[in-house]
């Protein structure tokens, strides 16, 4: 077993034990490495400036992705290729994408410059086209913004990761230790005090989550990095489930998606733009590249928010959850799966282990819905999800999850009740509307007032109708 974690940055491998391992990948390289293109804003993953590359393998190749290095940390980080702007050029030279900002004079203020062409440069790894999608996690809109996508039209190639820093040393670095278990104690207290595990078998997962209560699995570390940014946060111990086989899988099962308990949210996003295109639709909104390349659907399952932007989804499908404890393995209903506010049906020892969801079938009607102050990369005010099987001109039945206006997302069975076996039409929805209001309780908070998320519940199943059962309707 392993006491450190082996890392490389632009080429260079690292060994990292000990308390350094517990800091933020932003912070190492700006005070470690002196990589100060690398810049701290928010440290809450909102903002992009902090964005560099995170290259894993992949069969025999590294597949880049960016990620926010603010919320990122060391001990999460073995067996990965990290690139920042500075290992972007060659002997010293720009990259094309590099000198075309230059040129268009795409610079914003020129703080947050090297977020935006490190985005770039990872729209560019994957192959994608469309430049504000890419720049979605990258908020500075103070000057030049459309010089930055003038600049990106200059572009006609651009070199890859690989080209620049060639893989092979770097797969063989890794392939020599990635199977081996890591374990990292830290008995510095200004940094961590504690223990950080990353097991290579799922019975030795369980058994270390059992013996440390505090355990928080860290994957992408969305939440956990702005917890322990911006709250201090210190659990008992970390644990990651990155060398577990299988985990990190999504699957078709017939009519069933299996999702395993490290999938990205990206991977899920990939996943589902052919069978399930309107939760795609809604999974563009739920965050930026950088984000969705770190977090989980697990992860966004366990932290129980009750404006969490999968659950609806998650609710209206009657989606399982497989959870492996030391007693074995047992199978539980989403909807039951939250006994109140941040309070779940999850043994000390268990993991969630893979998501079941049923697919859409032929017949049914889905519809997704995100309300939130900013379209793209803002965390929701009211969120709801609609399930409909028709017969006819007639409602057969209807399933309805709202978020945000209770301690947890909840189905509404008075307003299913009512909607079953009536007919298709406005009035129809809008009765349900006002039912669905009555059984909802919101609160205000800085996302909005009560008496606007209850206007939301209302109207959002106005909105359905137009979006699902109007002759002009997708």
């Amino acid at each position: 077993m392993r006491d450190f974690v082996l890392l490389h940055i632009n080429g260079v491998p690292h060994r990292i034990g000990g308390a350094p391992a517990f800091q933020t990948l932003s912070r190492f390289l700006r005070y470690d490495q002196r990589a100060t293109g690398t810049k701290i804003v928010c440290e809450e993953g909102d903002c992009g400036a902090c964005t560099v590359l995170i290259g894993r393998r992949e069969g025999d190749r590294l597949h880049y992705r960016p990620i926010n290095s603010c919320i990122q940390f060391l001990f999460q980080l073995d067996g990965a290729h990290v690139i920042t702007v500075e290992g972007l050029a060659r002997g010293g030279d720009l990259t094309p994408m590099q000198d075309a900002m230059v040129r268009c004079h795409g610079a914003q203020c020129g703080y947050c410059t090297p977020g935006f062409v490190m985005a770039l440069a990872g729209m560019f790894e994957e192959g994608f086209s469309d430049a504000r999608e890419a720049l979605t996690g990258n908020l500075c809109r103070c000057t030049g913004y459309e010089s930055i996508i003038r600049a990106v039209e200059c572009v006609s190639e651009q070199p890859t990761v690989d080209a620049i820093h060639p893989p092979g040393p770097i797969l063989k670095a890794i392939r020599s230790v990635e199977r081996e278990p890591v374990q990292i104690d830290s008995l510095d207290g200004s940094v961590f005090h504690g223990s950080f595990f990353r097991p290579t078998r799922l019975d030795d997962a369980i058994a270390f989550k059992a013996e440390n209560p505090k355990t928080v699995i860290v994957q992408g570390a969305t939440d956990f990095g702005v917890w322990r940014n911006k709250r201090g946060f210190e659990p008992g111990a970390i644990l990651s489930l990155d060398g577990v086989d299988g985990l990190g899988d999504v699957t078709f099962d017939g009519g069933m998606l299996v999702v395993g308990g490290r999938v990205s949210l990206a991977q899920l996003e990939t996943a589902v733009r052919d069978c399930v295109p309107e939760l795609a639709r809604i999974m563009d909104r739920f965050g930026s590249p950088q984000i969705k390349n770190a977090g989980t659907l697990a992860g966004n399952i366990a932290n129980a928010s009750p404006i969490a932007d999968t659950l609806p989804f998650l609710f209206v499908m009657r989606a399982n959850l497989e959870l492996t404890g030391a007693a074995g393995t047992r199978v539980v209903p989403i909807g039951s799966f939250y006994k109140g506010y941040k309070s779940l049906d999850l043994g000390a020892d268990e993991i969630i282990t893979r998501i079941l969801i049923p697919l859409p079938v032929e017949g049914e009607t889905l519809r997704l819905y995100k309300i939130s102050k900013r379209s793209h990369l803002d965390i929701s005010s009211f969120t709801a999800a609609m399930l409909m099987t028709r017969v006819g001109g007639r409602i057969d039945a209807m399933r309805v999850a709202y978020g945000g206006v209770a301690p947890v997302v909840m189905r509404l069975p008075k307003t299913e009740e009512f909607l079953a076996g009536r007919p298709i039409a406005l009035d129809t929805f809008a009765r349900a509307g006002e039912i669905a209001r009555g059984e909802v309780s919101p609160i205000m908070d800085v996302r909005g007032t009560k008496e606007y998320r209850l206007q939301l519940a209302a109207n959002v199943m106005r909105r359905f109708y137009y979006d699902a059962c109007t002759p002009d309707s997708a």
